[in-house]
C-alpha cells in the first residue's frame, strides 16, 4: 500500500470510519476494491481505488483486492493482470490480501442450499422472457412463478442436479423467495444462480453453475471481515438485498454498505461495455490506447500516478452525481509534469532556416538548464549551426495582427541563442514555403535584446539541422468532441473526434532524446509535455506521445 505523506480531503466516508473507530464499533478498518475482471479499469475505478486503499492507509487498516469473478463468459486472465498492474501503478498494494470470489464458491453453494432448506429459495424454470413479464413494473407488482411453490426437497434435488451438470444453459435458475410485490425491484425474487457450462479463468471446470453478483458480494465481504463496503450510488437500491442475504444466512460478520457518487468525466464514456466496443470494432488501438480513459491508457499516454491521485483527491467524495471537466484531469498532470519533467527542444513541423551571415563551419554550444527551477538536475549543451530548424507555425508570410514570431523583414529571438532577422524565403512548385533565410546578430545572446539595445518581442524554439535526431510524435487529443457523448438515446460513436490522433513521423528533437527510456517524460519547450511510448518505443528509436499541451487549448477551440 502507498506510504506517501498526504493530507486527504475530508468527506462523509472518512467521518463514518473515524466515528466507528472512535466508538469502538470496529477495532480496525477493512475495506476492499472488488473489480469484475471483464475489462481494463478506467479513471472512474481510480477514484474507487484511491478511496478504498486511501481510507485503509490513513486509518491504519487494510484494503483487500478481490476479483468478483462470477461471470466466466466475460472474464479473462488478461483483465486480471491489467487490474493488478493498474492498482500497483497508482501506488497501492494489497499485500497478502488478494482474493477471488470464486474461492468462496463452495461456501456460497452451501449457503444457497441453506436458503432452500429455510424455504427462502427455489429453482425456477421460467424463460427469461417469462421472468421479465412476471416481474412486473415500477408501478405494478409482479406475480409469483408457478415454480415458486416447489417443496424444499424438490428444490434441493433440482439444485443439486443443476450443480451436477444435468441441465443445459439457461434451463433453470435458483431464485430467492422474498416479495414479488416489493416496490424495490431488486427484492422481487432475484436470481441467485444460473447454469453456465463454461470454463472459469481461476477455478477451471470445477463448476457449471455460477452465483450472481448480488448473491456473492455481501457474503464475500462477510467472509473477509470487511467493515466498510463502499460502492457507487447505482448500488444503493441493491443495499436492502445485500442486507437481506446477511440477515438470512449464518454469515460470520455483517458488514455495512455505503454508497458514493461515481465519477462522470466530460469527453469520455465510462461504460466498460462501450469501451470494449471501441476496442473490438477497431475504433481505438486496444484497451491501452492513449486516448482511452483506462488507467493503462492514461499511463501509456504519460499521465503520472501522482497526477491521478491528486485528481481523485480534488474531485472529492460525495453523494450527489456531478460532471467533472476533463480539463481538471489535464491540469493535474500538467502541474505534476511542470514540476518534474526535464526540458528539451523539439520541432514538430520542421522548416529549414539558413543563417546566411553565420560562418559555414562554426558550431556554437549554448549551455541550458535541464529544469529552470531545479539546478540539481544539471545542464546540457545545445549546438547551433548555420542551418537550423524552426517550427513552420512560427513563420507567417502575411502576418496577422499580434503575430510576434518570424516574418519577412521581422526579427525574433531564438531561445537561448541569437536574434535573427528573416531576409527571404524559398517556395516549391506548389507555392509552399520550404526554406527561409535570415541574418543573425552576433552580439544578441544575452536575453531578448539586439546588440544595439532593441528589445525583441517574439521568442521561438529551434534545433541545429545537422545535430537533430528524427523521431515520430503522436499528438493526442480528447477521444470525443462532445462533452457528454453518452447522453441518453444518442449513439456515442457519432461524437468520436476525428482529430484525436495526429501522427508526425518526421519530428526533430535533441539527439540525446534518442536514449529516452520508455515512459520518460519531457517538456518540449513551447509545445507541451511528451512521454516516450511504453509499447512502441525501441532502443534508440523512441516514439513520443503528447501527454498534454502547456495550457488548456481545448476551451479556446470550442
Amino acid at each position: 500500500m502507498s506510504t506517501e505523506t498526504v493530507t486527504p480531503t475530508a468527506n462523509f466516508l472518512r467521518t463514518i470510519v473515524s466515528d466507528d473507530l472512535a466508538s469502538g464499533k470496529h477495532q480496525t478498518v477493512v475495506t476492499r476494491f472488488p473489480p469484475e475482471p471483464n475489462g481494463y479499469l478506467h479513471i472512474g475505478h481510480a477514484k474507487s481505488i484511491c478511496l478504498n486503499f486511501g481510507l485503509a492507509r490513513d486509518f491504519g487498516g487494510q484494503c483487500h483486492l478481490r476479483f468478483d469473478d462470477t461471470n466466466p463468459v466475460k472474464e479473462e486472465t488478461e483483465y486480471i493482470e491489467s487490474i493488478k498492474e493498474s492498482v500497483r501503478w497508482l501506488g497501492f498494494d494489497w499485500g497478502e490480501h488478494l482474493y477471488h470470489a470464486s474461492e468462496y464458491f463452495e461456501q456460497l453453494y452451501q449457503w444457497a442450499e441453506y436458503l432452500i432448506q429455510q424455504g427462502k429459495a427455489y429453482v425456477d424454470e421460467l424463460t427469461p422472457e417469462q421472468m421479465k413479464e412476471y416481474r412486473g413494473t415500477l408501478t405494478e407488482p409482479g406475480k409469483d412463478s408457478p415454480f415458486r411453490s416447489r417443496t424444499v426437497e424438490e428444490n434441493l434435488d433440482q439444485f443439486r442436479r443443476m450443480r451436477a451438470g444435468e441441465f443445459p444453459d439457461g434451463m433453470k435458475v435458483l431464485r430467492a423467495r422474498i416479495d414479488m410485490a416489493s416496490p424495490n425491484m431488486n427484492l422481487r425474487d432475484p436470481v441467485l444462480y444460473r447454469i453456465l457450462h463454461t470454463s472459469h479463468p481461476h477455478v477451471g471446470d470445477a463448476w457449471c453453475i455460477y452465483p450472481m453478483y448480488d448473491f456473492t458480494h455481501g457474503q464475500s465481504d462477510a467472509i473477509e471481515g470487511i467493515t466498510h463496503s463502499i460502492c457507487t450510488l447505482e448500488f444503493e437500491s441493491h443495499r436492502p438485498l445485500y442486507e437481506w442475504f446477511l440477515d438470512n444466512l449464518p454469515v460470520p460478520a455483517k458488514p455495512r454498505q455505503y454508497e458514493f457518487a461515481r465519477l462522470n468525466l466530460s469527453y469520455t464514456v465510462m461504460s466498460k461495455r462501450k469501451l470494449q466496443e471501441l476496442v473490438q470494432t477497431g475504433l481505438v488501438n486496444g484497451w491501452d490506447d492513449p486516448r482511452m480513459p483506462t488507467i493503462m491508457g492514461l499511463k501509456r499516454r504519460g499521465f503520472t500516478p501522482a497526477a491521478i491521485r491528486t485528481f481523485c483527491d480534488r474531485i472529492g467524495v460525495g453523494r450527489s452525481d456531478a460532471w467533472i471537466g476533463y480539463e481538471l484531469l489535464e491540469d493535474c498532470v500538467r502541474n505534476d509534469l511542470n514540476e518534474n519533467a526535464l526540458r528539451a527542444m523539439a520541432v514538430l513541423h520542421p522548416i529549414k532556416l539558413i543563417i546566411d551571415n553565420y560562418p559555414e563551419d562554426q558550431v556554437d554550444q549554448f549551455e541550458v538548464a535541464n529544469h529552470p527551477s531545479k539546478p540539481e538536475l544539471g545542464v546540457r549543451k545545445l549546438p547551433f549551426s548555420k542551418e537550423i530548424l524552426i517550427d513552420a507555425d512560427d513563420f507567417m508570410e502575411n502576418p496577422s495582427k499580434g503575430f510576434h514570431r518570424l516574418t519577412i523583414g521581422g526579427e525574433v529571438k531564438l531561445k537561448y541563442a541569437y536574434v535573427v532577422k528573416c531576409t527571404g524565403m524559398v517556395k516549391d512548385e506548389h507555392g509552399r514555403v520550404v526554406e527561409l533565410h535570415a541574418d543573425y546578430d552576433p552580439g544578441s545572446t544575452n536575453g531578448p535584446m539586439t546588440s544595439d539595445g532593441r528589445k525583441i518581442k517574439g521568442v521561438i524554439h529551434w534545433l541545429s539541422a545537422r545535430h537533430a535526431a528524427t523521431v515520430e510524435a503522436r499528438l493526442f487529443d480528447r477521444l470525443f468532441s462532445d462533452a457528454n457523448p453518452d447522453r441518453g438515446g444518442a449513439d456515442y460513436k457519432q461524437f468520436l473526434n476525428p482529430e484525436s490522433l495526429q501522427t508526425l513521423p518526421q519530428c526533430r528533437v535533441e539527439a540525446s532524446l534518442l536514449d529516452a527510456a520508455p515512459g520518460q517524460s519531457f517538456q518540449f519547450e513551447r509545445l507541451g509535455y511528451f512521454c516516450a511510448d511504453q509499447k512502441d518505443s525501441q532502443p534508440g528509436k523512441p516514439v513520443f506521445n503528447r501527454v498534454v499541451t502547456l495550457r488548456d487549448t481545448w476551451g479556446a477551440k470550442n
